[in-house]
């Protein structure tokens, strides 16, 4: 596997009962008795506009009882020194975070946060308060649109036979489902949401937090599979694979790449919206429309609406970018577009949903209006961490998202995009976005004013993630995925038009796209396949995310099957 893909190499740590993976700043899966216990536990550093910034190691001590990482944070104008500590006690686990603020500082969260397995699922969870009061929940089954645990002092629960409690110390803590951003976790974290934010941090202040996990009991015997087996079932079509439009500076590459559809955000507030969708029609692929309206002058929808006059546009969305139905086609905004598109004598898919997140789709649903054409959100899976890991666990996280977009949706069709590894832009800033100062491209618009590039977007890797995600959203009532941008920092070709490799994944699920689906279940998250039934025989995909070569056995809906060996980090068509 390239460097790229694997900057984040772990290295694990042992004492007694315990052990853990140090993943730069991060104590990743942390086990007792071989057990996953825990996700993770950070210490994080966060900004106004809920950034984050890096926190460097500049030294790791260990010893048989603890493990000191000495940390100090860098950008976002933030200067914080200090310790995150591990130290084992036989079923005792504690992390510690002492963190000192050398210069003023405006932060919305600075503070350990704990993430869970997603296994957890359904299990029942104690939750006990600051005033002694203990509360019986459960981890949501369902992705939960909003938090499920407040005023947290410490909680409880049993998986798998071992009986696991952990308490917090520092602040009051709540709890999230981190799944709505295809996070495969959910995170315990501090401060309150209810608090105001951002909050200051004056220089010599401290931080200081703990977290104590204490297990008892014993642990499941777990009998390993061997052999990896994966069973297609025939379904409907396939979705259409669409691309979003570059947002890169001109000059544009001469390839440009062929889709079901381009996606162009137009930001009616900015100078240059109208290059960026000159520049996205020239592609000569139908255009996947999503206007963000400007708040000053909503009436600006008419001339977007005008300039669309002669175009092929497949489909139309409009979003607010402020106020109560932040980034969501609410009521008020379908019924400026449809006007608007009546008046420029526009016929188009009116569809909408969240410029952003599933989460706020998941959240803020209710506003939609009845009598659209289709339900529309993006997708990353680098909101919260940057790491590899986090691309390579959200791939379950995915298909759970899609399905429950699809109910959400009730019938309607869902079309997924963008999908990115990072955000096309911060939904949650508190600050105002950068905005274009030339009418022209010169400089890209929307994405390509922001750090939204990945440095794995050139990834041999990145090709056999974009099957493993097709093969996780690609469940029935998903209409289209958008995957990355034509061309650029975040695009399927470089700056240049040179393909990078995850064109050919691309590639080779638009050709299987509209054909009648063969699914199945990834067995562990990391080998996947997807494939279609055409002209008489069947094409299927595997991508395998493992760190090590699988091989995999495919079975088809007529019960035949197919073994392949497949690389680490690779995808082959059968």
């Amino acid at each position: 596997m390239t460097d790229a893909w694997h900057a984040d190499e772990a290295r694990r740590w042992r004492s007694g009962r315990w052990s853990l993976e140090v993943r730069g700043d991060e104590f990743a899966d942390l086990a007792c008795d071989g057990r996953v216990v825990l996700r993770s536990v950070r210490a994080v550093v966060r900004d106004r506009n809920w950034d984050t910034a890096s926190l460097v190691v500049d030294r790791v001590d260990a010893s048989d009882l603890a493990l000191t990482l000495h940390v100090h944070s860098t950008g976002l104008d933030s200067d914080l020194r200090g310790i995150v500590r591990a130290e084992a006690r036989g079923g005792r686990l504690r992390v510690l975070t002492d963190l000192e603020c050398l210069t003023p500082f405006l932060t919305n969260r600075t503070g350990l946060v704990v993430l869970h397995p997603p296994a957890l699922a359904g299990a029942p969870l104690r939750v006990t308060h600051p005033d002694g009061g203990v509360e019986a929940s459960r981890y949501p089954s369902r992705i939960s649109a909003h938090q499920p645990a407040f005023d947290i002092s410490g909680i409880a629960w049993s998986h798998d036979g071992l009986d696991i409690t952990v308490r917090f110390d520092g602040d009051v803590f709540e709890m999230e489902d981190q799944r709505n951003w295809t996070d495969a976790s959910y995170k315990t974290y501090s401060r309150p949401l209810a608090l105001p934010f951002p909050y200051p941090l004056a220089a010599g202040e401290r931080v200081v937090q703990a977290i104590d996990v204490e297990v008892a009991g014993t642990p499941v015997a777990v009998v390993p599979d061997g052999a990896t087996r994966i069973r297609l079932a025939e379904g409907p079509a396939l979705p259409q694979i669409a691309v979003s439009a570059a947002t890169a500076p001109d000059p544009a590459p001469e390839a440009p790449v062929t889709a079901a559809a381009v996606m162009v955000e137009l930001d009616l507030a900015t100078r240059n919206w109208r290059a960026a969708l000159t520049r996205a029609a020239a592609s000569g692929s139908p255009l996947d429309v999503r206007f963000v309206l400007a708040d000053d002058d909503p009436a600006l929808i008419h001339e977007g609406a005008r300039t669309l006059r002669g175009l092929p546009v497949v489909r139309a969305t409009a979003f607010w970018p402020t106020g109560p139905a932040r980034h969501v086609s609410d009521i008020e905004a379908i019924a400026l577009l449809r006007e608007a598109l009546h008046d420029a004598g526009v016929e188009t898919d009116v569809v909408g949903g969240a410029r952003s997140h599933f989460t706020e789709l998941n959240r803020e649903h209710h506003r939609l209006p009845r009598g659209l054409d289709g339900i529309v959100f993006s997708s990353t899976p680098l909101f919260h961490s940057l790491s590899t890991a986090q691309l390579v666990e959200s791939l379950p996280i995915q298909r759970l998202v899609a399905a429950q977009a699809v109910e959400i949706a009730g019938g309607l069709p869902v079309h997924i995009g963008p999908i990115s590894l990072r955000p096309h832009f911060n939904d949650v800033a508190t600050t105002a976005p950068p905005v274009p100062t030339h009418d022209d491209l010169r400089d890209g618009y929307g994405s390509a004013l922001t750090p939204a590039a990945d440095p794995r977007q050139g990834s041999p890797e990145l090709a056999a993630w974009t099957v493993a995600s097709a093969a996780a959203l690609a469940v029935p009532g998903v209409a289209t995925l958008a995957y990355f941008e034509e061309w650029g920092g975040r695009g399927l070709r470089a700056a240049d038009g040179r393909p990078l490799p995850v064109l050919d994944a691309v590639a080779a699920l638009a050709a299987i796209a509209g054909e009648p689906g063969l699914r199945g279940d990834s067995p562990d998250g990391l080998v996947w396949a997807i494939g279609a039934l055409t002209a008489g025989d069947s094409t299927v995909l595997v991508a395998n995310l493992d760190r090590g070569p699988r091989s995999v056995e495919v079975e088809l809906p007529d019960g035949a099957t197919r073994s392949i060996e497949v690389d680490p980090g690779a995808f082959v068509r059968i």
